[in-house]
């Protein structure tokens, strides 16, 4: 490769060759269209970076509807571990007439772009560093075959951005060795393509020196895994039996999943399965299946998203009523209604803690990482049979579809906790005084029996209507109010054992943060940047389960401030924390970001930044109403709550 670097008179005040390179710190993104191909070249180039010992995470936006539309896959390598979505795009490959103008326009001073020639990018902008390849040129040299050509031009960018930026050759053979699972012709003519991209940049392109990738040892021993295969193997290690469901973006890939996993894993000396997997007719069917799996003694559970939730309502009432286990998966997407099916949110909160009609809390477990997808899998199964109830997991779709680095998941020692079962030899003792839903250890936690329990007392009726301790119909007023008030007891019960919150304080710091799911990534990067550019110190708490326990009110006591931090309009999580902490609900105020793109650090920052200034102005808290920053990001006055919207602009 050339080593001579041109950098237009415009890119001078943004960097210069005497600045040195940018070391393991960029992002590069790709404008494909769907049905392309580019889903394995992207795999591979990321993957590769990882090899490298460099930390990277992959974000895939695509579109909902045919093939043919815009797609768009991110790369970001940071080594300092950094894996958040970040919006600046350092290198951007660009193949996709249709998009072209856009993706040029959003690009910093001083970007890559790497484009199909008659795409014509260079005319547009004259403060970025542009290299025009004819791609569908160079894939002729290598196939005739029309359809090869398309999907070598993929793997010729995948060479060019090696050469340009320093990724070894060999760590791409090794990835599109794994990639392709040793079929030994795909992978040698995809290694031809990536050699004649290679071999491209250094004949006819000029060097640049601003990006480079180094080998680095912060991956060994690491994986990277999308967090729907990580639920999916924790389910099977959770020891689950029965699994329903109905297709729906972006939840579909955790039971397909599965299924390979439980084909694999779960099939006894005799070929005979131990699972049953069965595709229902829609979503009420599927949490329908759940529910009697769960009564009949098995361990039981489906995945769907936001729209499949609103449609489980009736019979997650019934479960939480008459007390039957089940865990529910929500992946969640952007709504309401079919919203945006392939964008991520966290606009599922209210919907899934107190879903159905009536006075109704379910727990629900949040994880943030692919190891926790794995570890609440198996904890979701047992506190389901614990407290004999539906039990949610809210994901979504940035952490359940899109590639994650993580340590290897720990191998589960602890025995599966089942929860009050009465068993035959528990009601001989009892001598027949045995009530389904009699609360005999003041934890509103019954003691149920399975079918084919052995013992006349064992039967009672499941009812989702009127019953008293006994399960037995019952309209009298004060029996109703004896059930639902042992339900809530049994909520308290569950502040106990759902995942406590992880905490890091920060001695003086009047600041706190809080945030819940995939948002942790961004603002644990937001934290550092505040710390660095102002020197603000902030506290962070991050939730994992609802109901709320006890670390969530002394947090928001410690704080002058404190800052939710939720990816959708409302505020969900930042409503049911004011009412959880009474008195000093008047601390909470809410940054929100709900572009359906994931959280981004700098937009974190700059909120916090922006409200602290709001905060200590002659208007601010204290004075009069609290203001809040409008989406147009232009303080105004106005009534509580105080909060941050996002502008829409990613």
């Amino acid at each position: 490769m050339s080593e001579t670097l041109i950098v237009p008179a415009a890119l001078e005040e943004n960097w210069s060759p005497g600045d040195g390179p940018v070391i393991n710190d960029l992002t590069i993104h790709v404008a494909t269209v769907n049905g392309s191909g580019s889903q394995s070249s992207n795999s591979v180039l990321m993957r590769s970076i990882f090899q490298m010992g460099v930390p990277v995470s992959g974000k895939n936006m695509f579109p909902s509807n045919i093939a043919g539309l815009p797609t768009w896959f991110t790369i970001r390598a940071n080594k300092d571990g950094w894996i958040a979505r970040k919006k600046e795009v350092d290198i951007l490959v660009c193949m996709n007439a249709q998009t072209v103008k856009e993706d040029v326009e959003a690009l910093t001073a001083g970007s890559i772009c790497i484009y199909d020639a008659p795409l014509n990018c260079r005319v547009m902008r004259s403060d970025l560093l542009f290299y025009e390849v004819p791609f569908a040129k160079l894939a002729m040299e290598l196939t005739t075959d029309p359809r090869l050509r398309k999907l070598l031009a993929n793997m010729l960018y995948v060479g060019i951005v090696a050469e340009l930026i320093g990724i070894d050759r060999q760590e791409i053979v090794t990835a599109l060795n794994k990639q392709f699972k040793g079929k030994k012709k795909a992978v040698d003519l995809n290694v031809q393509a990536i050699d004649k991209g290679m071999e491209h940049t250094r004949t006819a392109l000029e060097g640049q020196q601003r990006f480079r990738i180094e080998r680095m040892h912060k991956t060994e021993g690491k994986i990277i895994i999308d967090g729907n295969a990580a639920a999916a193997i924790g389910s099977v290690f959770g020891g689950v039996q029965v699994v329903t469901w109905y297709p729906i973006t972006p939840s579909s890939s955790l039971v397909e999943s599965m299924i390979d996993y439980l084909k694999e894993y779960r099939v006894d000396e005799n070929g005979k399965a131990t699972f049953a997997v069965v595709q229902a007719e829609d979503e009420l069917a599927a949490v329908g299946m759940v529910l009697g799996a769960g009564w009949a003694g098995a361990r039981s559970m489906t995945s769907t998203s936001g729209p499949g939730i609103s449609l489980m309502a009736e019979f997650v009432g019934l479960g939480y009523f008459a007390e039957i286990p089940g865990v529910i998966w929500d992946i969640q997407r952007v709504g309401p209604s079919t919203g945006l099916p392939t964008r991520t949110s966290q606009g599922d909160v209210l919907e899934v803690f107190t879903l159905s009609h009536g006075d109704t809390q379910h727990i629900v477990l949040i994880p943030s990482s692919v190891s926790e997808c794995f570890d609440f899998a198996i904890e979701a199964l047992d506190l389901a049979e614990m407290f004999q109830t539906p039990v949610f997991v809210l994901s979504d779709l940035d952490l359940g579809m899109n590639n994650w680095m993580s340590d290897p998941f720990k191998y589960p020692e602890k025995e599966f906790r089942r929860g009050k079962i009465m068993t035959a030899e528990k009601l001989t003792e009892l001598g027949g005084k045995w009530g389904r839903y009699l609360d005999v250890d003041g934890d509103g936690i019954p003691y149920r029996t399975v079918p084919g329990t052995a013992h006349l007392d064992a039967a009672y009726f499941t009812r989702g209507s009127g019953h008293d301790a006994y399960a037995r119909y019952s309209e009298r007023p004060e029996d109703y109010k004896a059930t639902v008030d042992r339900l809530a007891r049994k909520n308290e019960t569950a502040r106990k054992f759902v995942p406590k919150p992880a905490i890091e304080r920060v001695e003086g710091a009047r600041i706190g943060l809080v945030a819940y799911g995939t948002t942790d990534f961004a603002l644990q990067e937001s934290r550092h940047q505040l710390k660095k550019e102002k020197n603000i110190d902030t506290s962070y708490l991050r939730l994992r389960a609802l109901p709320f326990t006890s670390e969530l009110k002394a947090f928001v006591a410690e704080h002058e401030h404190v800052y939710v931090v939720e990816q959708n309009r409302d505020g969900q999580m930042g409503d049911l924390i004011r009412l959880e902490v009474g008195s000093d609900q008047s601390k909470i105020r809410k940054i929100l970001h709900y572009s359906g793109l994931p959280c981004d650090a700098r937009f974190i920052t700059n909120a916090v930044l922006t409200m602290e200034e709001v905060a200590s102005s002659p208007s601010g808290p204290g004075k009069s109403p609290a203001p809040e920053v409008s989406s147009s990001r232009v303080p105004m006055q106005g009534p509580p709550p105080l909060g941050f919207k996002g502008d829409g602009q990613d």
